[in-house]
């Protein structure tokens, strides 16, 4: 797939992204790519390249769930409370939290393994308890030692970043923080976002956005976070997001890279992206939820991809693996 990398620079165009996308002449893979996403009941599909569309499906503007979406953007929240003063990656969460203190493991979990997913917590993928909650996971594992992929660690950082706003004398919503700090100047507008058991934000899912919605998000990854020529995310503290543990590889702090892993996590296992990892971008960064909503971003090759689909709730609780390939779609998309 990189070798197309010279082609697609002579495609693009120099003209930056804006709210109504300007179009240019499809993809030839999008035919494929659409009938493929389609097969695996997908509801939207959107390729901006250099902010120009290039593959759409008709509906690109009605909300649908991200599901685990929702944590890429908790990376970005941090990175910008990194330049905010507000925290540090490799701070221990128990400098914020009082209660995990006393407890000598507990003590030295850092907010950078929480977001990558090694804190140790254990916790059941789609039953998000509230903040203070989740706060009392169990923990099976050495921090920094296993990935375990679940909802806890993220409702713990939304803890973190409530208390840390609400020391700084600011709205102590870890929502209105992002609202105000990211999505309000990129011109992201929310259709939904659920709160938990606790009425506050969720912060592992809950969120709802359109693809075109998405894609504002993936621009502003692919671009450094700079909007309007202005940085509104240290791109050093940005960076920090696309780099895996020595416990998983194929996972940063929230985002999903082109890596390959010893990780058995069955979220891990979920996708394709690592055992194919040599044929895909090496830059490649993405958002992943459940039903296979995806946000690719893919910065050598100014891409940014937004595919939506129908969660089926019954199959994923029986086990029932949806047949869905990201390395196949990509490959579809972006013929050699």
């Amino acid at each position: 797939m990189k070798s197309i990398t010279a082609i697609l620079v002579l495609l693009a165009g120099c003209a930056g992204p804006s709210a109504s996308h300007a179009e240019s002449a499809p993809f030839p893979g999008c035919a494929a790519a659409l009938a493929y996403s389609n097969e695996h009941d997908g509801l939207a599909l959107l390729v901006l390249e250099n902010g120009e569309v290039r593959c759409r499906s008709k509906d690109v503007a009605t909300p649908q769930e991200l599901w685990s979406g929702t944590k890429s953007l908790l990376g970005l929240m941090a990175a910008a409370a990194v330049q905010d003063g507000l925290l540090a990656l490799d701070e221990a969460a128990s400098d914020t939290l009082a209660e995990w203190r006393s407890d000598p493991v507990k003590a030295r979990i850092t907010i950078r393994e929480l977001l990558a997913m090694t804190g140790g917590q254990a916790s059941t993928v789609g039953r998000p308890a509230g903040y203070l909650d989740s706060l009392k996971a169990p923990l099976t594992a050495a921090p920094g030692t296993k990935f375990q992929y679940g909802p806890a660690p993220m409702q713990i950082f939304g803890e973190i970043m409530r208390r840390k706003l609400a020391a700084r004398s600011l709205d102590s919503d870890p929502r209105q923080y992002i609202e105000r700090r990211i999505l309000d100047p990129i011109g992201v507008k929310i259709g939904d976002w659920r709160s938990g058991p606790d009425g506050l934000p969720l912060m592992p899912q809950g969120l709802a956005l359109s693809s075109q919605e998405w894609a504002k998000i993936g621009e502003f990854v692919r671009r450094g976070g700079v909007q309007e020529g202005k940085q509104l995310i240290d791109a050093a503290a940005l960076a920090e997001l696309f780099r895996g543990s020595a416990a998983n590889p194929a996972y940063g702090l929230t985002w999903w890279l082109p890596q390959a892993t010893a990780a058995t996590a069955p979220v891990t296992r979920s996708t394709d992206i690592a055992a194919h990892a040599a044929d895909l971008p090496a830059d490649m960064v993405v958002a992943a939820g459940a039903g296979d909503q995806r946000l690719y971003v893919i910065p050598s090759l100014r891409l940014t991809i937004v595919r939506q689909a129908r969660l089926n709730i019954l199959g994923l609780a029986a086990g029932k693996k949806s047949g869905w390939s990201d390395a196949h779609f990509l490959e579809l998309l972006l013929p050699k």
